[in-house]
């Protein structure tokens, strides 16, 4: 049988982290074994829900790389088909009316409170006759369908990552709320846990993988399931994404949403990679650094940890060094140049790009890193203490600097090139017994305003070509 997997967010906010490892997880799985990864979107919580939502968690799929086999489904547009069910389970005697009101349930909830006992429903109205229902429509006060639970019935399923779960129909705080409220004979809109169980049997779905915090909902549909006559799936909950001080991650941690990560400078293939091991890990990694398909083909749930897994930013950090180590020289300039462009920053040619990106790929950490580590290259450095005490202090270190200029203009050389540049600085150093160190250093600070940067040859060439290096050693003579 095809395996069929999905992921079913609520467009209610912009795609978190946590959902999108869950749809990694689904997708690996779906991938390993040729099945299907499917979207649905549960957006009937009318309030809420956004397009503008739904369009960002279905962009940040794709980003991440992680594309859908069939087209997705809104939930919404299958209210009639749920509301259908919970007319069948009335039907069966599995449901029923429930006319108790807001203020009865806060009454019945102090109550419990003052008790010490758990909130649960008492579950009043369950056995109304056809008679007493009537005379509560009469009266104008509106309903619920609440699904019946067999406080005796025990509930166990195999969880492929936490083994065998059982659930007491007593826990599961009384009879489970199918539809919101409405007025006579109506049923009002179709809740979550039906409306799940009704769509992942339409949509066939073979294996559900979701957070861990849905693992009493698993309970309660399960029940649904078998009131329904629907084959189950097999389910598996995946552990939780905490913060460093192992709570859940949250909005409070600054950074949850897939925008935020790609705003940051993060990679696509990066993150995807960092976020597979997020709760899971290989038993023999030959490298940490894996494609999506090349985890697919290891990927194993039942190797999924169940305590939750802790965010680490340097790991995640380290992962995006090695893929922009890694990556193609043309596709990295291009990613910088749009840092650039946004900097208003304009640059002498393509083949200085591709020379300013070669010089700082090696110690960039995130895309964004570029502005700062371009920057001397398009904008005057200011000469900081370090470059001020020595050019001060260091005899000899203005000296060299007034040879550089006197080669420089004295041979009318517009172009430094690697080979001009250690000429010069041999010249220099033989015929003026001027260190290497101190006149390499002197230009260092010329160029970067202090003693450390990037390979200062290749700097010079690329100060060369966009015709600065000169003005750039010149103020510090002055």
């Amino acid at each position: 049988m095809e395996k069929r997997l999905r992921l079913a967010p609520s467009p209610t906010g912009l795609l978190h982290i946590g959902t999108a490892r869950t749809a990694l997880f689904n997708w690996l799985y779906a991938k390993k074994n040729s099945g299907k990864f499917l979207i649905r979107i549960e957006d009937t919580d009318v309030v809420r829900s956004k397009a503008e939502y739904t369009k960002n968690i279905l962009e940040g799929l794709k980003w991440l790389g992680l594309n859908w086999d069939e087209e997705p489904i809104k939930q919404s547009q299958r209210m009639t088909i749920h509301k259908n069910h919970i007319k069948r389970l009335l039907e069966i005697g599995a449901a029923y009316r429930c006319f108790t009101s807001e203020s009865e349930i806060l009454e019945l909830r102090e109550k419990q409170k003052t008790n010490g006992l758990p909130p649960k429903h008492d579950n009043r109205h369950r056995n109304l006759t056809s008679k007493e229902i009537e005379e509560f429509i009469s009266q104008g006060r509106s309903s619920v369908i609440r699904f019946k639970i067999d406080e005796e019935t025990e509930i166990k399923w195999e969880d492929q990552i936490r083994g065998e779960i059982k659930w007491r129909g007593k826990d599961l705080g009384g009879d489970l709320v199918l539809s919101r409220r409405a007025l006579g004979y109506e049923i009002g809109d179709p809740l979550y846990n039906l409306a799940v169980v009704v769509d992942d049997n339409f949509m066939n779905i073979t294996h559900v993988v979701r957070g861990e915090d849905h693992i009493s909902n698993t309970a309660k549909q399960i029940l649904i399931y078998r009131a329904l006559d629907f084959k189950l799936p097999i389910f598996s909950h995946t552990p939780l994404i905490l913060n460093s001080e192992g709570k859940k991650l949250s909005k409070r941690d600054s950074v949850t949403s897939i925008d935020e990560f790609k705003e940051m400078g993060y990679l696509p293939e990066a993150l995807a990679n960092y976020m597979a091991f997020l709760g899971w890990a290989i038993k023999t990694p030959e490298s940490e650094i894996l494609t999506l398909s090349e985890i697919s083909k290891i990927f194993n749930l039942s190797e999924v940890n169940k305590a939750g897994a802790k965010f680490n930013w340097e790991k995640l950090n380290w992962i995006n060094a090695q893929y922009i180590k890694k990556m193609e020289l043309t596709k990295l300039s291009a990613f910088i140049k749009n840092y650039w462009i946004d900097m208003g920053w304009k640059s002498p040619s393509k083949e200085w790009d591709l020379k300013l990106t070669a010089l700082i790929q090696d110690s960039m950490i995130l895309l964004k890193d570029a502005v700062e580590q371009s920057k001397p290259f398009f904008s005057l450095s200011q000469i900081q203490k370090d470059g001020n005490e020595f050019l001060e202090n260091k005899k000899e270190a203005k000296e060299s600097l007034k040879y550089v200029l006197y080669y420089l203009k004295e041979e009318n050389i517009s172009k430094i090139t690697n080979d001009k540049a250690q000429e010069i600085i041999s010249k220099i150093s033989t015929k003026h017994s001027i260190k290497k160190g101190i006149l390499m250093k002197s230009l260092r600070v010329a160029f970067f305003g202090c003693l450390s940067g990037p390979d200062l040859i290749q700097s010079w060439e690329l100060f060369s070509e966009n015709k600065s290096d000169i003005s750039l050693i010149e103020r510090c003579l002055i």
